[in-house]
């Protein structure tokens, strides 16, 4: 299996609703370092995974919009606890819509699977990986 990985970085702030989170439960910020992994079984005929290029601009372009924010503001996020586990989905399946908008520069079919990974520290980061599959709106 081959993978091409890339990564950017995100500033955003929240808080989480439940005891099991302790101080976190107050507005805090954190520097989320994302990495995304995109998988093939085989190599496109330049012998690539994806154009890496591309995916560095998806992954910016899914960001962006959340760059700087509160996210219990956005209404996207209305009633979630927006953990790093649950961001690592929420890319995940931004990265598959780009994937079936054709913005990867691969056939979604020849593409095997995505992981996010999310790093909150160098001691602590949480993932996400699973088929690259089309959301409702793409299927």
């Amino acid at each position: 299996m081959y993978s091409v990985e890339i990564s950017n970085h995100v500033m955003i702030a929240h808080s989480l609703k439940g005891e099991v989170f302790g101080p976190a439960e107050q507005l805090h910020g954190l520097t989320a370092h994302v990495h995304v992994a995109i998988f093939a079984e085989e190599l496109d005929e330049n012998s690539i995974v994806i154009d890496i290029g591309n995916a560095l601009d998806v992954l910016a372009e899914i960001l962006h919009p959340l760059n700087y924010k509160n996210l219990d503001d956005l209404p996207q996020f209305k009633g979630r606890n927006t953990t790093v586990d649950f961001l690592c989905s929420y890319i995940y399946q931004r990265v598959c819509d780009a994937a079936y908008l054709h913005k990867l520069g691969r056939e979604p079919g020849e593409l095997s699977k995505v992981r996010v990974m999310i790093s909150e520290n160098p001691n602590a980061r949480a993932s996400y990986e699973a088929p690259l599959t089309a959301s409702e709106a793409h299927e």
